[in-house]
């Protein structure tokens, strides 16, 4: 038995078998835990990717299909009500939430030049305040069922964007960096309720979105010979939830591998 068998966790933004999401579901299902997994097929249908080949059936499969240890919730985050949805459902389904991790996130590949009003609200609902109110929801869940004795531990997501600019992609890292500023702050409206809380900056990670030759090209700056993989995202998060990292919160991590940025990627001739 591992340090979260028998715990609940919720882990949003499962809607692919090749993302981080997916590798964290996976991971704590493995060590024991009971898992909700939130998915929201649509976004990725939009992007260059693509929806999952054999859809979320096809993820919920791969994760053992619904039962005894495993639910699923379909939300678009960017209905200000889903996030309390998702954390009743959850709740529903297994009586309490002792995990959090706010996985999802809307991607936008958008420059300044391009930028609209329409699509900065549409990742700030997403990227931040779902991130805020889901939150809020876990901790109303967490104050009714006080008294339990359970710690909880909340995992956020950010991105490189506080170490080096992200010009082309300036909703998504204007909303991560709004991820990144919160965290310090949500740690300690948390920390009395024996609640832990910190954010994760896994770095470049191959969930199949890089171009072929955009990953060779990059894999050299990583010391390891290759970009980070969705399942070495998933041992961090699997340790910043287990009793053992009690003494962390309100930190963001960068768990990049060594990622090196400031070597260029196209060095001159």
């Amino acid at each position: 038995m591992t340090a979260v068998a028998g715990r609940v966790a919720l882990v949003t933004g499962v809607s692919r078998r090749q993302g981080i999401g997916f590798a964290v579901a996976r991971r704590l299902l493995a060590d024991g835990a009971h898992v909700v997994i939130h998915s929201w097929a649509p976004h990725d249908a939009e992007q260059p990717w693509g929806a999952d080949a054999d859809g979320v059936e096809g993820v919920l499969e791969a994760l053992g299909g619904i039962g005894p240890r495993l639910a699923h919730v379909e939300a678009d985050l960017a209905d200000p009500a889903a996030p309390a949805r998702v954390v009743a459902h959850a709740v529903q389904a297994f009586g309490t939430i002792d995990v959090l991790v706010a996985n999802h996130a809307r991607s936008s590949s958008v420059s300044l030049e391009d930028v609209t009003a329409q699509e900065l609200d549409r990742c700030w609902a997403v990227n931040a305040r779902a991130v805020v109110l889901l939150v809020q929801a876990y901790a109303a869940q967490r104050d009714h069922a006080r008294g339990d004795g359970r710690s909880g531990r909340i995992v956020l997501f950010t991105s490189g964007q506080h170490i080096a600019p992200m010009a082309d992609e300036l909703p998504y890292a204007v909303t991560k960096g709004a991820v990144h500023q919160m965290t310090r702050s949500l740690a300690d409206a948390l920390a009395d309720r024996g609640v832990t809380l910190n954010a994760v900056n896994p770095g470049p990670v191959d969930t199949g979105w890089p171009s072929d030759e955009l990953r060779e090209r990059l894999a050299s700056q990583f010391p390891r010979g290759h970009w980070g993989r969705p399942e070495d995202v998933a041992a961090v998060v699997a340790w910043l939830v287990s009793p053992d990292s009690g003494q962390i919160t309100g930190q963001v991590i960068d768990a990049e591998a060594g990622f090196r940025r400031h070597v260029p990627a196209d060095p001159p001739d």
